[in-house]
């Protein structure tokens, strides 16, 4: 993707145009604008959990003749560019979308940092943001009107963690966690969620961004012996805990990472054997919804079988842009109005209903995800579970 500018313009779309009426023809494009890591250390999440839908969307959106902007069709214009994993091009690069190329509408960048950095200035220049990756009690305290939180914030993810570890006798627990705004927010949650648990904290360790050895404090882990093993991890650093973990021995009963154990590629990397078990931050797979099978197939048909989305962000990302959807439906381009729209709407989506207090998405409860038979299940709580909890990781294989 070397050009700034993509036009995404399926063949359905083109043909279309061709006979429909000339008010479809004449209306331009809905310039849509957003900044994704493809290159650094984001890319991992980032070419999963998000370009990926932003792609789809539009294709899919342009092949039934375009977005419908309150009743009449328009073709979507992707203007994208990378941000290299550095804030400081992500926050220049919307800056300039919002400020002087003035798009129609934004979609976010990935991760907490990113959005917490561009945030107010979505704010500023009064543009809807919508945001699938973000993890951050910070970003829900800052009380910004145009910016909405998708994804289960620490508070929920770590209440549901330590309810279903208390739930099935976890008495001992020892975490890691990265040294950033995610890491210390999670790390933060979990001791609030572990108080008068009657779950004991042995080892609570943080390790810097990039990390390339985790063993050292794996193995002054695993000699403490705990019933769980929490760690608030980005994909290299989730991939990392595991593989280390397996090398030294070190099998908990549970096994917890964060982001990237609902990635296809985790699967891939452990294999679905070794993988057996494992928990994470998940919310939704195909068995959620009709809607969220309908996604799954279709992402799997554009991008491949190799390259499935992931199950949590991935489907908070689709859900975030069905809720753009309807909003341009029924309010066109009118950015304030789509901004009370989203506020003050319980939406329908893949993962279930969404429904924002200030930025918060208060409506999807917080989950926990495990791997079982190649599929990363959703198994608490049980009310939204697609599968029941394996309570005792088998060995790593």
């Amino acid at each position: 993707m070397k050009n700034r500018r993509q036009f995404i313009q399926g063949t359905a779309a083109a043909v279309g145009a061709l006979s429909a009426p000339s008010l479809m023809a004449q209306a331009g494009p809905v310039r849509v604008g957003y900044a994704m890591a493809r290159t650094g250390p984001w890319t991992g999440g980032a070419q999963v959990s998000q370009e990926p839908n932003y792609l789809l969307w539009a294709e899919q959106q342009n092949a039934a003749g375009g977005l419908d902007v309150k009743g009449t069709k328009r073709q979507i214009e992707l203007i994208s560019s990378d941000d290299r994993s550095d804030v400081e091009t992500c926050v220049r690069t919307y800056e300039k979308l919002m400020g002087s190329d003035k798009v129609d509408l934004v979609l976010p960048p990935w991760g907490s940092n990113a959005n917490f950095a561009v945030a107010p200035l979505a704010n500023r220049f009064g543009y809807p943001f919508l945001a699938p990756t973000a993890l951050s009690r910070r970003l829900a305290e800052m009380k910004l009107p145009y910016f909405f939180l998708l994804l289960q914030q620490p508070k929920p993810m770590c209440d549901a963690l330590v309810d279903m570890l208390k739930a099935n006798g976890a008495k001992s627990v020892a975490v890691v966690y990265v040294d950033d705004l995610f890491g210390l927010e999670n790390y933060a949650a979990l001791k609030v969620a572990l108080a008068g648990s009657g779950i004991n904290l042995v080892q609570d360790t943080s390790y810097p961004g990039g990390v390339k050895d985790l063993s050292p404090v794996l193995r002054s882990i695993k000699d403490k012996n705990p019933d769980a093993f929490i760690g608030f991890t980005y994909p290299p650093d989730t991939i990392l805990a595991s593989r280390q973990a397996k090398e030294i021995g070190f099998n908990p009963k549970f096994f917890y990472a964060s982001v990237g154990t609902a990635f296809q590629l985790y699967r891939n990397v452990m294999t679905p054997a070794g993988a057996e078990g494992v928990l994470g931050m998940g919310s939704w797979n195909a068995k959620t919804s009709p809607g969220a099978k309908a996604y799954f197939d279709a992402h799997v048909k554009k991008f491949g079988a190799q390259k499935e989305p992931d199950r949590w962000a991935s489907g908070h990302c689709w859900a975030g842009l069905e809720i753009l959807t309807n909003a341009v439906k029924q309010h066109g381009l009118d950015r304030k109005a789509i901004r009370d729209y989203v506020a003050n709407t319980t939406h329908k989506t893949i993962i279930g209903d969404v429904k924002f207090t200030g930025s918060e998405n208060t409506a999807t409860p917080g989950t926990v995800g495990q791997w079982q038979n190649g599929e990363m299940e959703i198994v608490w709580p049980q009310k939204v579970a697609t599968a029941k909890l394996n309570p005792a990781k088998p060995a790593w294989k």
